[in-house]
């Protein structure tokens, strides 16, 4: 009997970051991946300012099928523009998987980083607790959607009010975010990092939380099972005619 035939490449793609620390964040994520789904090709590809560049590394699978997962929160500029020209312009047969969020195991992560700051129990359902929500922010208004599903889903679990709150755009910033939610009565307000990884923007947020921050998601192994679900997604669904190279993009 020949042997089965070996499933396609992960290919996760990170934005990149000029923060040192944000590869072997990332590099740590994807040794969970592969701690979780042993013998799967896992590799790693960088829109810009870390190598490898995404280019670099589909022209590594050889022509061979791959699927790229965005470590990415949500939609936007990278998801829909930046992400299928790479896949258009490689020989390999590529899928591209939906970004990450939202999900309830992103939820779950942005929890037990909080857990970690400092949020207890006790803050749970308080009258004077809230959280503010930091992304990095997108002209794209489906970032903002998905960052205030996130945010939803983010409250339904804790049991008080969970702000979005951005570094670049759209409003309201981080500081804008604690003024209304301190106008509102809420004065024990923690910081959640809606990012994958460190970086300029995370560090902005974090130093613009009144009390606790959480640290961004990184290595979380529920972010690690994240990552494997949107890679199944991708492959069970059906090729679309007229794909690129049999490449689809998936909605969240």
């Amino acid at each position: 009997m020949p042997p089965a035939p070996r499933r396609p490449a992960l290919v996760a793609v990170a934005h990149g970051s000029r923060d040192p620390r944000a590869l072997g964040t990332v590099r740590g994520l994807l040794d969970l991946v592969r701690e979780l789904r042993p013998g799967l090709d896992v590799r790693l590809g960088h829109i810009e300012l870390n190598t490898p560049l995404l280019p670099d590394t589909l022209t590594g699978l050889d022509g061979a099928p791959g699927v790229l997962v965005p470590l990415l929160l949500g939609r936007g500029h990278h998801v829909r523009h930046d992400l299928p020209r790479a896949a258009a312009a490689a020989s390999a047969p590529l899928r591209i998987a939906a970004p990450l969020g939202p999900h309830p195991l992103l939820v779950e992560a942005l929890c037990a980083r909080l857990a970690e700051a400092g949020w207890s129990d006790r803050e749970s359902g308080s009258r004077g607790a809230a959280v503010v929500l930091a992304s990095a922010g997108s002209r794209d208004p489906d970032s903002a959607v998905d960052a205030r599903r996130t945010a939803g889903l983010l409250a339904e679990r804790l049991g008080v009010p969970v702000v979005a709150a951005y570094a670049s755009t759209p409003a309201p910033g981080v500081p804008a975010a604690v003024r209304a939610l301190a106008a509102r009565g809420r004065h024990r307000i923690a910081l959640a990092s809606h990012f994958t990884a460190p970086g300029l923007f995370s560090a902005r947020c974090a130093a613009a939380a009144p009390w606790i921050a959480a640290e961004p998601l990184g290595a979380h192994p529920a972010l690690a099972r994240l990552l494997l679900r949107r890679y199944d997604e991708a492959l069970a669904r059906p090729d679309h005619a007229g794909s690129v190279r049999g490449t689809e993009l998936l909605a969240a």
